[in-house]
C-alpha cells in the first residue's frame, strides 16, 4: 500500500463552516478512518494547511485537532508558492474569495471552494474561464446534494416514483436572534449587503443546483425579498443596520414545466419537521424530504379530502405518509463530497459540480435579487464560457 500525502492549504477554517464542517467533519475524519483509499493500492492522506488571518487562532486550532502548529500561516502568498501544496480551499467570507481564488488558480493549484463562488455572475464566469484556461481542477460545494434526504428522494425520482413531476415546495430557516438579548447564531457579516451578505446570496446557488439536479435545469425565475429585520447587534454588542435581505420569496420555472416554490427566512420560528424541507407532488406520488428523512404517498392510498370548515378535522393526514428506508450508510454530506473532487484530483475521477456549476448558482442569485428590484420574473439564459 502506497500511502500519498496530500498537502491542502485551508483559508477559513477559523470560521464556523470552515471549521466545523470541513476540517473536522471532513479533513480530519477522513484522516481518523485511514485516508481515500483509490482501490489501486494508493491511499491519500490529506495534511491541512492552516491559512487565515488570525496566527494565535490557526495555532491553537491546529494544536486542538493535533496537527503542527508550524503548518500554519497567515501569509497565502507563500502558501501558494509552496510545490508541496497541491490544493487550496476557501471557507473565507464572500467579499474576500474571488482575489484568493484567482492567485491559488495562479499558482497552479487545485481550487475547490465554498458557494457562493463570487459576488456577482462576471467574476464567478472569470473564475471558471481561468481555471479552465490554468487546466487545473476545480470544485465547488454542492453538499445538499449528499444529504440523506435529498439522496433518497433523487432515488425516488431516478426511479420514477412520481410519475410526471409538477411541483416542488420548499421550506428553508429558522429565527436567527438578533443578537442584543442572546447572541446571533449567525455572524453579522451575513446581514450587511456591502460585505457580501444577504439570504439570497446565501441560499440561491443552494436551490439552483438542488433543482438542476434532481429536477431540471431552472428556467426562470421571480423573487420577492425583505429585510425583515432591519436592525442587529454583532459579535462585539454593537448596533449595527442590517442591509441585506434576510428572507426572500421565489418561484423557480424548470425543465418541462415543473413549477419550484421555495421560501428562505432567517425571520421564521420553525414549525416543520427539519430546517429544510422540500414536497414533490406528481401523478403517480408525492414525497416530503428534509435534511434526513424523507416520506412518500402513493397515489394509489392518496385520501379524498373533502373541504368543509363547519367540522373539525378528523383525519391525521400525517399518518397517511410511509417512510423512504436508508438501504444504505450515509456519510457527512461535506466529507462525501471531498473525497469525491480528492478521487478527481488523483485519479481523474468524474466529477460535474465545478466551477461553471458554481456560477450559474451565482447566476440565480444574481437574477433572483434583479427581479425583486424589478418586480418582474426573469428568463435564465444557459452560460457559457
Amino acid at each position: 500500500m502506497t500511502v500519498r500525502k496530500v498537502r491542502i492549504a485551508m483559508n477559513g477554517v477559523t470560521g464556523r463552516m470552515g471549521h466545523r464542517q470541513h476540517l473536522v467533519r471532513s479533513i480530519m475524519a477522513i484522516r481518523a478512518q485511514g485516508g481515500v483509499d483509490l482501490g489501486d493500492g494508493t491511499v491519500l492522506w490529506p495534511e491541512p494547511v492552516l491559512v487565515g488571518r488570525r496566527a494565535a487562532a490557526l495555532r491553537a486550532l491546529a494544536r486542538e485537532h493535533g496537527l503542527d502548529p508550524e503548518n500554519t500561516s497567515t501569509d497565502l502568498d507563500a502558501v501558494l508558492a509552496d510545490d508541496s501544496v497541491d490544493i487550496y480551499f476557501d471557507a473565507q467570507v464572500t467579499s474576500a474569495r474571488v482575489p484568493a481564488l484567482k492567485r491559488a488558480i495562479a499558482a497552479g493549484k487545485h481550487v475547490y471552494t465554498e458557494k457562493p463562488t463570487a459576488p456577482g455572475l462576471d467574476e464567478a464566469l472569470e473564475l471558471a474561464r481561468l481555471a479552465q484556461a490554468a487546466g487545473i481542477k476545480h470544485g465547488v460545494v454542492q453538499d445538499k446534494l449528499f444529504l440523506p434526504g435529498l439522496r433518497k428522494l433523487a432515488r425516488l425520482v431516478e426511479g420514477g416514483f412520481f410519475g410526471r413531476i409538477l411541483s416542488v415546495r420548499g421550506e428553508f430557516g429558522y429565527w436567527v436572534f438578533e443578537g442584543d438579548g442572546q447572541p446571533a447564531q449567525r455572524p453579522s457579516w451575513n446581514y450587511r449587503a456591502e460585505d457580501g451578505g444577504g439570504i439570497v446570496l446565501d441560499m440561491f446557488p443552494h436551490w439552483e443546483y438542488v433543482l438542476h439536479e434532481l429536477f431540471g435545469r431552472v428556467r426562470s425565475v421571480q423573487a420577492l425579498t425583505a429585510t425583515h429585520v432591519p436592525e442587529r447587534w454583532d459579535e462585539r454588542g454593537e448596533r449595527y443596520a442590517a442591509t441585506a435581505d434576510d428572507a426572500a420569496y421565489g418561484v423557480f420555472e424548470l425543465d418541462g414545466g415543473v413549477v419550484a416554490q421555495i421560501n428562505s427566512s432567517w425571520t421564521v420560528r420553525v414549525h416543520r419537521d427539519e430546517l429544510v424541507e422540500f414536497q414533490v407532488d406528481g401523478t403517480e406520488g408525492s414525497a416530503v424530504a428534509g435534511l434526513r428523512g424523507c416520506r412518500v404517498q402513493h397515489r394509489a392510498v392518496t385520501p379524498k379530502p373533502v373541504w368543509n370548515p363547519d367540522l373539525p378535522v378528523g383525519h391525521a393526514f400525517r399518518e397517511d405518509w410511509q417512510e423512504v428506508p436508508d438501504n444504505e450508510e450515509f456519510d457527512n454530506g461535506f466529507k462525501a463530497q471531498w473525497e469525491l473532487f480528492l478521487r478527481h484530483v488523483y485519479q481523474d475521477a468524474p466529477y460535474a459540480w465545478d466551477l461553471v456549476a458554481g456560477a450559474r448558482g451565482v447566476q440565480l442569485a444574481e437574477l433572483g435579487l434583479r427581479s425583486a428590484a424589478e418586480g418582474r420574473r426573469l428568463d435564465v439564459p444557459e452560460l457559457s464560457l
